[in-house]
């Protein structure tokens, strides 16, 4: 059996009592005690989060904006405005499946930065490198950063305590999805809770001094469990639940993130333009007592027409809620009668479009 790996912040995650469990290959706190407590704290103050486990890469050269324009569904051109400036967007295969799903800083127009999914890692880098084949740039795995995700409303305020007036100067003049570059860490203004916040890359020491600040600040430290009950409830897709290789953006909730205005031949575009979907993402709240669990499936009139991709209990909205693909060319007339298959019955959904909520 293969030991996890650690991060920095493992014997921090120890100190404050987090429930360590195996987490894709990483030893990684679930919660601290109680995950509505740390899902409450991010809704209403601050919380952090230690995303240690996620892959940091530098692409550098003099062709990294084309390679990237190759490799991205999203369109990389629009952060040209703005050092710092990122985007969100999915990186598929010729078939336009999900490879994985990723942000992306533009630094120089020669360097940029790809922050994208531990579980993904042995597949991605590689993905990377045959791609950059064809261009004059170089991949640089970046395993010596660590990262610290600090969310809420309160998450500015935190940081004002103790952080350099110069390094707040910069921080506060961020817009969303922009990052700036400080002396103790690369801080982006992204996360994935659906609150506003950020998210911190830096080395291993500095990680654990932002981390001890943080905590002598109040800041309650979140476990795995918060992080997923809350992008649930803001619609954001989970790799490996929401977003595979067996299904495109179309079909996974993501054409926004997909560039459809320019010409470019970016990987995956010719099957999406040429392929309909065979499916459709929706968002359900559960009507009935239980609790949505990905995999269950959907019916109408007790014919099979989907499954849940994501589901659990909305500490927000005191009720079970989900993301699910159907298919696509379903009767929209007939969606009100959808049920999902609990424990051998079948309980009634309502249809929505995520998010769930937005800002708590």
């Amino acid at each position: 059996m293969t030991t996890p790996k650690q991060t920095p912040l493992y014997q921090q995650h120890i100190d404050a009592g987090g429930k360590i469990v195996d987490f894709g290959g990483w030893a990684l706190p679930v919660n601290y005690g109680s995950q509505i407590e740390e899902h409450v704290a991010v809704r209403t103050a601050c919380g952090m989060f230690d995303v240690s486990h996620m892959t940091v890469s530098d692409v550098n050269g003099a062709n990294a904006r084309a390679f990237l324009q190759k490799l991205l569904a999203n369109d990389v051109s629009k952060t040209d405005d703005v050092a710092g400036k990122a985007i969100y967007s999915c990186m598929l295969n010729k078939d336009a499946g999900v490879i994985d799903d990723l942000i992306v800083y533009h630094l120089t127009p020669q360097h940029y930065r790809i922050i994208s999914n531990a579980g993904t890692r042995d597949k991605v880098i590689p993905w990377l490198i045959e791609v950059a084949a064809e261009f004059d740039v170089v991949i640089s795995e970046r395993p010596e950063m660590a990262l610290l995700a600090v969310q809420g409303p309160n998450a500015f305020e935190v940081l004002s305590k103790f952080m350099p007036s110069d390094d707040l100067e910069k921080i506060s003049s961020l817009k969303r999805f922009q990052a700036a570059q400080t002396p103790r860490a690369f801080v982006g203004r992204t996360g994935y809770t659906g609150e506003d916040g950020y998210e911190l890359v830096s080395t291993a020491a500095d990680i654990v001094s932002l981390w001890q600040d943080l905590l002598t600040n109040g800041v309650q430290p979140c476990g795995l469990g918060a992080r997923d009950t809350l992008r649930l409830e803001a619609g954001m897709a989970l790799y490996g639940n929401d977003l595979d290789e067996e299904h495109t953006p179309y079909e996974s909730g993501l054409k926004w993130s997909v560039d459809t205005r320019s010409e470019r031949n970016f990987i995956g575009r010719a099957t999406l333009q040429n392929t309909p979907p065979k499916w459709q993402s929706i968002g359900l709240i559960l009507e009935d007592k239980g609790v949505l669990r990905s995999h269950q499936t959907l019916h109408i009139d007790e014919q099979s027409v989907g499954e849940i991709t994501s589901g659990s209990y909305s500490p927000s909205l005191e009720r079970s809620i989900a993301m699910a693909r159907v298919n696509a060319d379903l009767d929209p007339s007939k969606l009100g009668r959808l049920t999902v298959a609990v424990r051998n019955k079948f309980l009634s959904v309502s249809i929505t479009k995520p998010p769930f909520l937005k800002k708590g």
